[in-house]
């Protein structure tokens, strides 16, 4: 098996609904219309193929030069453990300068992943929650 990392590859929303569902990761999976967006709406996004199937997607929202929310971290669990959502992320911050800070929303079961691949835990964030 040999995994290609892309940032430039795109993405339909039945292809990310799909890596999606087969991550675990809880999003609308059954709008594809939103998925569509959510696909063509992210500023960066670095996606991970086995051949023409997509096992893993990092999907950010970024102005390039002081914030970037890493919104979608997502890798098929047939595909994790492997590395894969550590380099999504390396890639991610490769495309970004060192004046960007990366921040995240964890799932509550992904919290001790991500200290092993750079994160620092804040306690300082505030959210809105979506309505639907």
């Amino acid at each position: 098996m040999s995994i290609e990392y892309s940032t430039t590859r795109p993405v339909s929303g039945p292809q990310l609904a799909d890596v999606f569902r087969r991550s675990g990761i809880r999003r609308p999976v059954d709008d594809l219309a939103r998925m569509e967006r959510m696909a063509h709406a992210a500023d960066l996004m670095v996606t991970a193929w086995d051949g023409e199937r997509l096992v893993g997607v990092a999907r950010s929202l970024t102005d390039f030069c002081f914030c970037c929310y890493l919104s979608d971290l997502a890798v098929d669990r047939a595909y994790q453990r492997q590395g894969i959502g550590k380099r999504l992320v390396e890639m991610t911050r490769e495309a970004l300068s060192d004046e960007v800070m990366l921040l995240l929303l964890a799932a509550p079961t992904a919290m001790s992943y991500y200290p092993h691949i750079g994160f620092d835990k804040a306690d300082n964030a505030w959210r809105i929650p979506r309505k639907r």
